[in-house]
């Protein structure tokens, strides 16, 4: 391979142009030497990137040392952009490999790593590119050594282009674009959207779904939520959800249920604006329908079924209320996958009443596990990151075979007072997750 000249061409004036930030802000252009000049090795990759050769991580170095200004680099970023985008799996991660292996031995790395996504960002012009590269990288970072360093420099990124202040509220109904409706269908991660039927009664008038958007990604809701009203706390998501249930007024409405809350971006794992839509969404239903009082979940409990089939005989004695039950579970290691299957067949039937009263207390128990100081469970661990209380868990909340697959058909409310979220938030930090008295009695 012929060698190429590394030293920056001297300039006698050079002015440099800001690039922009996903959110329309300006970003300083760095103060890094003047782009190599590849000449005839960036030509040669750019027909390596046409055909289906792999290319040279020795060439793509300038995409992270050179200025955001640099001709050769920026079109070696557009080639390769296109080519990702247009790539099957098994090559995009050959792609990211090649990106990899480019970097791994940049030292100072600085922030070479920023350099290298602002580019691809500014010469794709696609946000969306963005984050599939991450939802690529989180899916692969296992795989590919040093990806993970890589995934962590995007992820800073996106936290910067999608911070809250950027997204907009937009409150969603039947008569919103088709489009956008049928990305609500495909992306319901909670409750699966049936039908167009299905999908009409969610955004009916007694109803409401809100989401937010990224300016640049106008047409792709990043999390929504869908709301229902009831002059009560609702303990059962098949009635709530039925497509048949009538469409009733508001004025008796005192509470708000949030049944159902979805991301859509893979991308954004743990680039958190949940709680901010939350907040949000509570604001805009207290402006609309003043007379609500109470704002809750209705949540499902999706780590139960494995953490309970993970419990011996012994684990469980502690928390049987039951003489017998305690004593059949004696020196039984498989007695967690024994009370699973018992209480998804008791959630299908007339369930006796020790066994409700004894999965509810199992459930209970879960709920308030932590580890490393957060819940272990990953949909208690938001609500009550954010401040909410457990407030009641129910039996026989979702008959669905996801329902019974992930809680043996056991659901829970999370109450969100307002008044009170920083302090449930600080009892959370001290190990203590805030819960009603009826979950502490259970």
């Amino acid at each position: 391979m012929n060698t190429v000249d590394l030293k920056p061409a001297a300039r006698a004036a050079h002015t440099e142009k800001s690039a922009e930030s996903p959110g329309g802000r300006a970003i300083v252009p760095d103060d890094a030497p003047q782009a190599p000049r590849a000449g005839g090795l960036l030509a040669r990759l750019g027909r390596w990137l046409e055909r289906d050769h792999l290319p040279d991580p020795d060439a793509l170095r300038a995409l992270y040392e050179a200025s955001l200004t640099d001709g050769g680099a920026n079109q070696l970023a557009r080639q390769w952009a296109e080519r990702y985008r247009a790539a099957d799996a098994d090559e995009r991660r050959s792609l990211l490999a090649c990106l990899v292996r480019a970097g791994v031995d940049i030292e100072p790395r600085g922030d070479r790593g920023a350099r290298l996504f602002r580019r691809l960002y500014a010469q794709s012009d696609r946000l969306e590119l963005m984050v599939e590269l991450r939802a690529d990288m989180l899916r692969w970072r296992n795989q590919v050594a040093g990806l993970s360093v890589l995934e962590q420099e995007l992820a800073a990124l996106l936290s910067n282009w999608f911070d809250v202040g950027m997204l907009e509220l937009r409150h969603i109904n039947w008569d919103s674009p088709a489009s956008l409706l049928e990305k609500l269908i495909r992306y319901e991660a909670v409750h699966e959207i049936r039908s167009w039927d299905d999908m009409r009664r969610r955004v009916a008038a007694d109803r409401r779904c809100y989401a937010f958007f990224h300016p640049r990604m106008s047409d792709v809701p990043l999390i929504f939520v869908e709301v229902a009203f009831d002059g009560q706390m609702a303990a059962d998501v098949q009635a709530l959800i039925d497509p048949a249930r009538p469409v009733d007024g508001l004025g008796k409405a005192r509470w708000a249920i949030f049944y159902s809350i979805s991301n859509t971006q893979k991308g954004l794992r743990g680039i958190s604006f949940g709680n901010f839509l939350l907040k949000r969404v509570i604001e805009e239903l207290l402006g609309e329908l003043p007379q609500l009082k109470s704002f809750a979940t209705l949540s499902p409990i999706p780590g139960f079924a494995d953490w309970l089939s993970r419990q011996s005989g012994e684990d469980l004695q502690a928390l049987l209320k039951d003489k017998a039950e305690r004593q059949a579970a004696a020196d039984d290691a498989q007695a967690g996958v024994r009370w699973l299957e018992r209480l998804r067949a008791a959630a299908q039937g007339e369930a006796p009443d020790a066994v409700r009263r004894s999965g509810l207390r199992l459930a209970a128990h879960y709920l308030i596990q932590l580890r490393d100081g957060d819940p272990l469970d990953a949909v208690a661990r938001f609500h009550l990151g954010n401040g909410a209380r457990i407030e009641r868990v129910n039996w026989a909340a979702d008959a669905s075979a996801r329902g019974l697959e992930q809680s043996c058909g056991m659901m829970v409310n999370y109450v969100y007072e307002p008044e009170q979220l920083d302090e449930n938030r600080a009892r959370l930090a001290e190990g203590k997750p805030r819960m009603s008295r009826g979950v502490q009695w259970l």
